[in-house]
């Protein structure tokens, strides 16, 4: 017998593989699939824009703006091959007809966006073949106004008659992918320049047409892959650098003129900055480590060993989605993305062992959002953090250890609880995977154990993400499903698939950032906050707690992050808090807008898969959820828990917590070693609240609290024994 005969046949022995391509994303309502040679070449730009990424940052770095530009145009080229600006179908009619206005549409935007792209082709050809370095004065003099032009008509081409076959892609999108090549060849040839005069009164009208070209682009590409919700809020904050001389107090600044306010916009303060940062490195390189895992098959692993683990207990697939669909809900950096993929899995099967469909929905959305503040990858927040803050990357991933396994212990109270008081059953053993057959295969861990190891041991972020991504090839050998030249080919591809849709949001984000450092709102408004807080310091965070739901709503959580560390945190560190502490603060509620209603994205996509009403979806998810919402008032009071202090003191806070946060689930629940009523349910929940601040008396009310409801649970203590104890 072969190795492989030998693995296939282990792969038989373990029993069903409830997992298979869990993590495998169904096509979006407006995402295409092309066929035949079409295919092979949108693959190809794929490939290579993943492949020239991981080259670049292990082998041969760029100059900062480049690199950057590079891949913010690549990503858009290939956003607007991939995305239609609207919903596909595949009975589409073979030969579109078109009109007079649609070809009219067309005419206007190849001719405007041919005209600009060839006078850029034209500065560049002059330098590579003749090192001519000021090409002249028409070229650049001339090129703008048409290339936005063309670009204004391609997109309105694509809103009224975008071609609706799922197998083609539409002329106009062709155009707006090279309006985004023009429009980069001309901020990097002249970038040098560009990096003095932008965002002053020295700014070049050429300057500007490229940079409104780049918003015009970024907003609609955003608006294909992630919806209006962020591209309304960026189009308010454009609107605000406008009117902010006619608005009353703090909102109020002396306004700017369109050619200071793009090219401002267009640099490392905004659409360059932070979020495009973090995008083009350790965005980028961590979704390529998912798609090795799967395309490994390992993450399928992952999965299949939570089953064969927990699929038997009361509940077992709500537990099982708490775990699988933290680890990979950490890896891929969506909440809702993340939910449409694993939820596919297990929500039915949480359903079929008894959970309401809402239910269902809910416990997905919530373990994904979780997987977002998960270490030590958080979704790409500890990178964003890390380039926001100062702190050391390392630093920020041992502070989010106590808080995560809060959130994560506290939703899994949530269910054993609901199962229990349902009276739910797990899955047969019949039909799970065999927990022994498995673990033979645990080196399948090896890609999560080494990158947690590198990160630890030294190595930079973007080594260790690369070895892990290396290993998960290296691993996949040892199993039925060894990941060859093809395999390798189909990760990249999938890659910069799935990098896309961040590519655009955090381009959106950096827009709403680079607003907020030019208008000064962002320190306006933290005065506001220090003036709330000589009231009430706890007022102040309330406040800031919603403001970062608010702006996290309808936000992917990387831009919801992004704005929230722009305009509220620095409030929070003016009143003193320390800057590790209000950064989390913020991304804590950042995250969970996500499923805080009125606009849960992660729970509105999983009502969409149990077949639930979404808003009673997004509600359930919001009391599952709970503790996220009280552990930033934990840590506000109780340093410790991000790993500040001794480590007796630690510990004391972190065993506090839990069991604040047990008793919060049992309120939540209404069951606390058996069925509560709504007064107990009361008290539990006051006493989980009095747990928030970590101190010693506090910490003996909630035990005594829930050793007295358990005594009176048990019948150990009635109301006649305390009456007879009163006389």
């Amino acid at each position: 017998m072969t190795q492989t005969d030998k693995q296939q046949a282990m792969a038989n022995d373990a029993g069903p593989m409830i997992a298979q391509g869990t993590d495998d994303e169904p096509l979006a309502t407006n995402q295409r699939a092309p066929m035949g040679r079409l295919s092979w070449t949108v693959t190809a730009f794929c490939i290579l824009y993943t492949a020239f990424h991981i080259a670049v940052m292990n082998l041969y770095p760029l100059e900062t703006w480049t690199y950057r530009m590079l891949h913010l145009a690549g990503g858009l080229f290939i956003g607007f091959l991939i995305y239609s600006a609207l919903n596909l179908t595949d009975d589409a009619p073979a030969t579109p007809r078109r009109g007079p206005l649609e070809w009219g549409l067309l005419a206007i935007a190849a001719t405007g966006i041919g005209y600009g792209f060839l006078m850029v082709a034209y500065a560049w050809a002059g330098l590579w073949f003749a090192n001519i370095r000021m090409p002249d004065a028409f070229v650049f003099g001339t090129y703008g106004i048409p290339l936005i032009v063309g670009t204004g008509a391609a997109i309105v081409s694509g809103w009224v008659f975008a071609d609706r076959h799922r197998e083609r892609i539409y002329l106009a999108d062709w155009l707006l992918g090279f309006a985004a090549i023009a429009m980069m060849g001309y901020i990097l040839f002249n970038v040098g320049p560009i990096r003095l005069r932008a965002g002053t009164a020295l700014a070049l009208p050429a300057d500007f047409y490229a940079a409104l070209v780049g918003v015009m682009l970024i907003l609609e590409l955003t608006r294909r892959v992630a919806g209006l919700a962020l591209v309304v809020i960026a189009g308010v904050f454009i609107a605000y650098s406008f009117f902010g001389p006619y608005l009353p107090g703090f909102l109020n600044h002396r306004g700017y003129s369109p050619e200071r306010f793009f090219t401002y916009i267009f640099t490392d303060q905004g659409i360059l900055g932070a979020p495009i940062a973090v995008s083009s490195t350790y965005i980028i390189l961590f979704i390529a480590f998912a798609a090795f895992l799967q395309a490994s098959r390992v993450s399928d692993y992952f999965v299949n060993f939570a089953f064969a683990t927990a699929g038997r207990a009361r509940g077992g697939p709500a537990k099982v989605a708490v775990f699988a669909s933290g680890l990979m809900g950490m890896i891929n950096g969506t909440s809702a993305g993340n939910v449409v993929a694993t939820g596919s899995l297990t929500i039915p099967l949480m359903k079929k062992v008894g959970y309401p469909a809402k239910s269902s929905a809910a416990i997905e959305a919530t373990a994904s959002s979780g997987g977002q503040i998960l270490p030590p990858i958080m979704g790409a927040g500890a990178f964003i953090m890390a380039e926001v803050t100062g702190i050391a990357y390392s630093d920020i991933v041992i502070a989010a250890i106590i808080p995560a396994l809060l959130y994560f212990v506290s939703v899994y109270f949530m269910v054993d609880l609901q199962a229990a008081k349902l009276d739910m059953k797990g899955l047969p053993r019949s039909e799970l995977p065999r927990f022994s057959v498995l673990a033979r295969q645990v080196y399948l861990f090896l890609p999560i154990i080494i990158l947690i190891f590198t990160l630890f041991s030294g190595y930079s972020v973007i080594r260790a993400g690369t070895m892990a991504m290396a290993s998960a090839a290296v691993v996949s050998w040892l199993t039925p499903y060894k990941m060859g030249v093809r395999a390798v080919l189909k990760a990249l591809d999938m890659a910069a698939r799935m990098a896309i849709q961040l590519v655009a949001v955090c381009a959106a984000a950096g827009i709403i950032v680079g607003v907020i450092a030019l208008t000064g709102v962002g320190a306006r408004f933290s005065t506001l906050l220090l003036s709330i807080a000589e009231a009430n310091q706890v007022l102040a965070l309330f406040f800031a707690m919603c403001i970062s739901i608010i702006l996290g709503m309808g936000m992917p959580t990387t831009a919801a992050y992004a704005v929230a560390a722009a305009v509220v945190a620095p409030g929070l560190v003016q009143l003193g808090i320390p800057v590790l502490v209000a950064h989390f603060f913020v991304f804590y509620y950042a995250v969970m807008s996500a499923i805080t209603p009125p606009v849960a994205l992660a729970a509105y996509a999983g009502a969409g898969l149990s077949g639930s009403e979404p808003m009673s979806t997004s509600v359930e998810a919001f009391k599952l959820g709970l503790a996220a919402f009280i552990v930033p008032f934990m840590f506000f009071y109780s340093h410790e828990l991000l790993m500040q202090g001794a480590w007796l003191d630690i510990v004391h806070v972190a065993a506090s917590a839990t069991l604040g946060v047990f008793l919060l689930s049992s309120a939540v629940q209404g069951y606390f070693f058996g069925r509560i009523g709504p007064v107990l349910r009361a008290i539990l929940l006051v006493a989980a609240l009095a747990m928030i601040e970590g101190g010693w008396l506090t910490d003996v009310i909630g035990l005594a609290v829930g050793i007295a409801i358990y005594a009176y649970q048990k019948r150990i203590v009635t109301p006649r024994t305390l009456a007879k104890g009163s006389d």
